[in-house]
């Protein structure tokens, strides 16, 4: 299915952005910059930024220069606080109500003011982006909006502390590893929803359960190249399907961290009994899918396997099993050969019976084939011939010599056609010559 394309309003608050990033990072906040990294996301309609420009003149040329519209905030005698929060949360949300086309809004600051516009832009589905400082960004503006963009990932801070620190390739593995647990659980909802794990797929899902990732913050540019990472440590495998890459969790996934602790296998060693309950739980699962059988057809999608074992077993739960999910199932029954799992053109996974499933279970007996009755029958046809005194007949068709005369040489036949065709026509010369002298006579 092709994702919508955004379009996308853009909304400033000035002040508090302006404030946070001089005070945070000891910076000068750069519009260009954010602006470039919401470019990529979608088409940007229309730009806004609230502020006092009386106070900021050094700021409105870079306004002016990327086109933003500047709205003055006029103060009074009594103080406007939040004069600006006001003016902007009006202006988005009547633009929402208005602007149809318009279906992301970017707010550009940190104040948790903004979390019930936030909120409200939600209900009328609308995706919300929020740009803002790690430190100065409300943790709670954070983690309800669709995306939280970091400013320092837009700057290049993070990146720029570990070159000049020289330690970025002993950071890169812990990060990488500090991403696995997300990206196993995005995976994991793609593989519930029968969805292809995409790259693009894969990286809204991330953002769906947690608004404030971003690769960037392990030391990458882009998102394949986040997951290239993951590749290369070995927790991820890459597929090429048509145009498209999927991404899929290595097989025994769960026991790469701990492999890397060589000392500490020692101790764990009794947990082996572990490995007779999987196998108990796989026993269960072929005995519930032999008994609905019948009902199968090849290929199944993962929600008909659960519909075929519910079918079998109404109260059927493959948590209680020890899987966390229905792919989970899938996967250690493949293993076995119990199923074998592959994927169509779109990616999507498709199961398929395995080798131990299309033989016959031990407690079926196959029935042997019953005698021949037909020994019998030769007897029959023998006082058939007798019966009839006429019979003695057809052995005159037959002719012994023929056989013979085909038996004989193949040489001789010849010679004895060419010997009959000369005679014949010595025959007819000497009869020709006799009718010729008659006359003279």
């Amino acid at each position: 299915m092709e994702e919508e394309r955004l379009k996308i309003a853009v909304f400033v608050d000035f002040d508090n952005i302006e404030i946070g990033v001089k005070t945070t990072l000891n910076r000068r906040f750069d519009i260009g910059a954010v602006l470039e990294a919401i470019k990529e996301r979608g088409e940007v309609v229309t730009k806004i930024a609230y502020g006092n420009w009386k106070q900021a003149e050094s700021y409105s040329r870079d306004m002016t220069e990327h086109a933003v519209q500047m709205v003055q905030r006029n103060t009074t005698p009594g103080g406007d606080k939040n004069g600006a929060d006001i003016n902007l949360a009006l202006d988005a949300l009547e633009m929402a109500f208005t602007r149809d086309h318009i279906n992301a809004f970017v707010i550009v600051g940190g104040d948790s003011d903004f979390i019930a516009l936030v909120e409200k832009l939600k209900q009328y589905d609308k995706k919300v982006f929020i740009v803002g400082g790690r430190a100065f960004t409300s943790a709670i503006l954070q983690k309800n909006c669709h995306e939280f963009i970091a400013y320092e990932n837009l700057v290049g801070l993070h990146s720029g502390a570990r070159r000049a620190a020289g330690k970025e390739p002993a950071a890169v593995r812990p990060r990488v590893e500090k991403a696995m647990p997300l990206v196993r659980r995005a995976l994991k909802v793609l593989s519930d929803r029968e969805v292809s794990p995409q790259l693009g797929l894969l990286k809204s899902t991330l953002l769906q359960l947690d608004s404030t990732f971003s690769e960037r913050d392990y030391g990458v540019g882009s998102f394949r190249e986040f997951i290239q990472k993951l590749a290369d440590a070995g927790y991820v495998n890459l597929k090429q399907v048509d145009r498209s890459l999927l991404v899929e969790l290595r097989d025994g996934d769960s026991a790469a961290v701990p492999a890397a602790a060589a000392p500490a296998p020692a101790p764990e060693q009794p947990q082996a009994p572990a490995a007779p309950a999987s196998d108990e739980a796989l026993r269960e699962i072929e005995r519930l899918f032999r008994a609905s059988l019948a009902r199968a057809r090849w290929p199944m999608y993962l929600r008909n396997v659960k519909q075929l074992l519910k079918a079998a077993d109404p109260h059927f739960d493959e948590r209680r099993l020890g899987f966390t999910g229905i792919h989970d199932l899938v996967r250690e029954a493949q293993r076995v050969g119990l199923f074998r799992i592959e994927r169509d053109r779109q990616g999507i996974l498709r199961v398929y019976p395995g080798e131990r499933l299309t033989e016959p279970a031990p407690s079926e007996s196959v029935p042997l084939p019953e005698e021949p009755p037909p020994a019998a029958s030769p007897p029959e046809p023998a006082p058939e011939a007798v019966a009839s005194p006429d019979a003695v007949a057809p052995p005159a068709p037959e002719v012994a010599p023929e056989p013979a005369a085909e038996s004989a040489p193949a040489e001789e036949q010849p010679k004895r056609r060419r010997a009959a065709a000369s005679r014949t026509a010595a025959r007819r010369k000497s009869t020709t010559r006799r009718s010729k002298k008659s006359p003279s006579d």
